[in-house]
């Protein structure tokens, strides 16, 4: 079988892989209270639960990426489904938080080997730009189809057999996505691949753990004590050194030129916002539905379905939005249904009509469902193609950090002494949505299309 009628297998196959992955967020999600009560986990607890695997996996992202690009595409694709695999059955068997925590990272190992991996497989897979941004927006739909199912699948399982078990059906899906990428993804490699960065790496991860630690730990510690402003001075100074030593590196970790273009840098905040906006949302709905509402988690899966179903519905439509209108109007619809969305629920109570939380939903995931395609086109178009892996990666890393900042902060508010119900917290979803609108408006214009040429991009080192 050549490689060109098999690239929708491909794509499947990819897709896969972003299946089990967003599936265990929203999983994981509807599962937290019952992991409070059975592991006696406070607040705090659970958004380590959460941001240990978004941090382990947005540290990673433009490694295993870059990692991808040296020794094959497929062979750490392999790798990281064997991890993702392994670490899921680890955490099914976790009987205290941290060891729950530390069997999280060893899944977001696994995870940060096959997003940009899988991104820049499909990018060498659809070269004509048409196609690939709607090979894109089946990407984004498998987001949307995740959300359906986890919420679901996850309050079956809870419900049924415990919160272990929502851990279970990882493991069948990526032992047979390890044997389909085994047997139809060719093999594909960089032609120039880039040297290692430790040293940034390092920094990133200081960063984004300093950050990260400060933000979950401020309300029990206290937002002056020492370790706290110890944290936030670490990660501004992991920020300082990371924009002195990359840019002196030959081939740095995160090639700082990409920022140079209008569209890449905008692409990369409206990933940060849209993604906090979308963790901190499914964190807080999760605790809202069944601390303050009393469902069970079945039910609160149930409820959440509106949302997933809208993601699905509006994430092919915004990659036929992008290939024939470009990135501007998905990216203003995204904005603006993201931020109406939360409105309903910042109204919302023990006793808030079933349709109202319904039509926040529905305008959410409509919102939701039309960010993902112009993120990644935007991200990917105008590379080179031996770039395709850091590319990919840095987006993917934006997601992650916006997921991970975005449970950190929600779950600040609400450990500072705030309620689920209360609005504090939807007023910062909010405006996020806002600001998806603002950056995604201000960057894909005539101007932002002068700050970024092929000419500039193809003169990144190879």
């Amino acid at each position: 079988m050549r490689v060109q009628p098999r690239r929708y297998l491909v794509l499947a196959i990819c897709c896969m892989s972003l299946l089990i992955i967003s599936l265990d967020v929203t999983i994981v999600n509807v599962a937290l209270p019952a992991m409070a009560d059975d592991l006696d986990a406070p607040v705090s607890g659970l958004q380590w639960i959460i941001d240990a695997y978004l941090l382990v996996l947005a540290s990673l992202l433009v490694l295993a990426g870059s990692t991808g690009d040296r020794i094959g595409r497929r062979r750490v694709f392999q790798a990281g489904l064997a991890l993702f695999t392994i670490g899921s059955l680890l955490c099914s068997l976790a009987t205290s938080l941290e060891a729950l925590i530390a069997f999280r990272t060893i899944q977001a190992v696994g995870g940060s080997m096959l997003n940009p991996v899988a991104m820049s497989i499909i990018t060498n897979t659809f070269t004509e730009p048409r196609e690939r941004a709607r090979a894109i927006g089946v990407w984004g739909a498998v987001t949307g189809f995740s959300m359906a199912l986890g919420p679901l699948a996850g309050g079956v399982l809870v419900h049924s057999f415990g919160w272990q078990s929502i851990f279970w059906i990882n493991v069948p899906v990526g032992i047979v996505g390890f044997l389909l990428a085994w047997r139809f993804i060719p093999e594909s490699r960089a032609e120039h691949p880039r040297r290692l960065d430790p040293v940034g790496q390092l920094l990133v991860f200081t960063l984004l753990a300093a950050l990260t630690f400060g933000i979950i730990e401020g309300p029990s510690e206290g937002w002056s004590s020492p370790v706290i402003l110890g944290c936030f001075a670490l990660a501004a100074a992991a920020l300082a050194a990371l924009l002195w030593w990359e840019p002196r590196r030959e081939e740095p970790l995160i090639e700082l030129r990409f920022f140079r273009s209008a569209p890449f840098s905008g692409a990369t905040l409206v990933a940060i916002c849209a993604f906090a906006s979308l963790g901190g949302f499914l964190f807080l709905n999760t605790l809202y539905l069944q601390d303050v509402r009393g469902l069970s988690a079945l039910h609160a899966g149930l409820y959440t379905l509106p949302m997933a179903v809208m993601t699905i519905v509006a994430s092919p439509l915004s990659g036929r939005l992008v290939g024939t209108r470009g990135t501007r109007l998905p990216l203003r619809i995204a904005g603006t249904a993201m931020a109406l969305g939360v409105l309903p629920m910042i109204l919302a109570g023990p006793t808030t009509p079933a349709w109202q939380l319904f039509a926040g939903y529905l305008l959410f995931g409509l919102g939701f469902g039309m960010v993902n395609t112009p993120i990644t086109n935007t991200a990917v178009s105008g590379m080179p193609r031996a770039r395709a892996g850091v590319a990919a990666a840095i987006a993917s890393t934006s997601r992650q950090v916006g997921s991970a900042l975005g449970v950190a902060v929600i779950g600040a508010v609400v450990a500072s002494g705030s309620t689920p119900a209360d609005p504090a917290g939807w007023w910062i979803l909010a405006a996020l949505g806002a600001a998806v609108l603002a950056i995604g408006h201000v960057t894909t214009g005539a101007w932002a299309r002068t700050t970024t040429t092929r000419a500039d991009l193809d003169r990144v080192p190879a």
